[in-house]
């Protein structure tokens, strides 16, 4: 494990409006902590590696359509599968995936703690 304190360095990654604010926002509510990375905006491939080497990467997903309700971007669909694109990487490399559309904050956080072997929230 990466962190002095032997807990284990969560990374949150996914496009924009798939959750990963609100998600480690929660996390912490469960004395986890975690961050995300802004992989979707960056050119390098593994930024998300470079900036954190996590033990654990989440990656959150989520359609277009929802990214957008969530966000209220002025977007397009081309924009949204360019950060899909860039996120590419860090998909292939995750440790946990979880689909977000439909599923409300407490749904993630519940999926993302069993994943951990936690339990729930």
């Amino acid at each position: 494990m990466n962190s002095d304190q032997g807990s284990p360095v969560l990374i949150i990654a996914g496009p924009c409006g798939s959750g990963k604010t609100t998600l480690v926002r929660d996390l912490a509510r469960c004395s986890i902590k975690a961050r995300q990375v802004a992989q979707e905006h960056s050119f390098v491939p593994d930024m998300w590696q470079k900036l954190a080497q996590p033990d654990i990467l989440i990656f959150l997903d989520a359609s277009f359509e929802t990214c957008k309700f969530r966000k209220q971007f002025n977007w397009t669909e081309e924009d949204y599968k360019e950060q899909k694109r860039r996120l590419q990487h860090a998909l292939q490399h995750s440790n946990i995936y979880i689909q977000t559309d439909g599923k409300s904050p407490l749904e993630v956080l519940e999926m993302v703690l069993e994943a951990l072997g936690i339990g729930h929230a």
